[in-house]
């Protein structure tokens, strides 16, 4: 049985004229395809601001919904079989398949669940380009995008809060990293963390990326390209264990700290610490 075959197997045919919604994120567009018009309105106001249904969309997911959890917690747990994902959560199952570009989701009635799902698809796609979701912040200022990255509680949100008012927060999660020409694009997410609202949906060129520690004082201090490509794969998004995704990834950031600077911050909770970011 093919892949296509075992999708539509597994979920009913929906009436895609009626019910969905395309979410365009980083300039990707997937349709969710929904069995239940209803929650159309409710995945409407979860990514609202990065709604296109004009796209031209890149993948499709069928969206059912289940209100029993299909397996006991909320750890996530993704593998693959030839070239179909299988993602499953206490929340939310999912397959997609990497060829067909299709997938379904299983998940309960809340507009967050089939966020992971979408996280992954997003990495896959972004993974063939070069690209990658990165845990940071990411700002952007006088047309320029600034990336903030660093181990939990190193500061991601903070920096984000202390911008100066002209700048436009793009996400203080997950950042959106796109290769554009001989550099890249950082694009606003609907994934939020401590803030709790989602970035604006711009993109900027990256003319940086900085590695978060708190201090004592306000510094920048150089770092070397291995270190820094070493700091950058512990916070790409990964999520299994497989040997072509990790190539992928380990390529994406070496290519990325050769084009780009990396430096390390180190701050105090201070506005002024802005007048160093350039």
């Amino acid at each position: 049985m093919s892949s296509r075959t075992a999708f539509s197997a597994a979920v009913p045919e929906i009436e895609r004229e009626t019910a969905g919604v395309t979410v365009e994120i980083g300039a990707v567009a997937i349709r969710l395809c929904l069995d239940e018009p209803d929650f159309e309105r409710v995945l409407s106001t979860r990514y609202a601001g990065f709604l296109n249904p004009s796209a031209r969309t890149v993948s499709e997911i069928d969206v059912c919904l289940k209100a029993q959890p299909t397996r006991a917690g909320h750890s996530l747990r993704v593998s693959r079989h030839g070239s179909v994902w299988r993602i499953e959560r206490g929340d939310l199952v999912a397959e997609w398949d990497a060829i067909s570009r299709r997938g379904w989701a299983k998940q309960h009635p809340n507009p967050y669940s089939i966020d992971a799902a979408l996280r992954i698809v997003h990495t896959l796609l972004l993974a063939e380009e070069g690209g990658f979701l990165l845990h940071a912040s990411s700002v952007v200022r006088d047309g320029r995008a600034f990336l903030f990255t660093g181990v939990s509680g190193a500061g991601k949100t903070t920096i984000s809060q202390l911008a100066p008012s002209d700048a436009t927060l793009l996400t203080d999660e997950i950042s959106y990293i796109r290769r554009s020409g001989d550099g890249y694009r950082a694009y606003g997410t609907p994934f939020a963390g401590s803030l709790e609202k989602p970035g604006e949906n711009i993109s900027a060129p990256i003319a940086g990326a900085f590695l978060l520690s708190k201090g004592a004082q306000i510094k920048i201090e150089p770092v070397e390209q291995s270190m820094a490509a070493r700091s950058l794969l512990r916070n790409i998004l990964f999520f299994a264990r497989d040997t072509e995704l990790v190539n992928h990834l380990f390529e994406a950031a070496l290519e990325f700290v050769s084009r780009i600077p990396v430096r390390k911050l180190i701050f105090t909770p201070e506005e002024r610490v802005w007048d160093m970011i350039r």
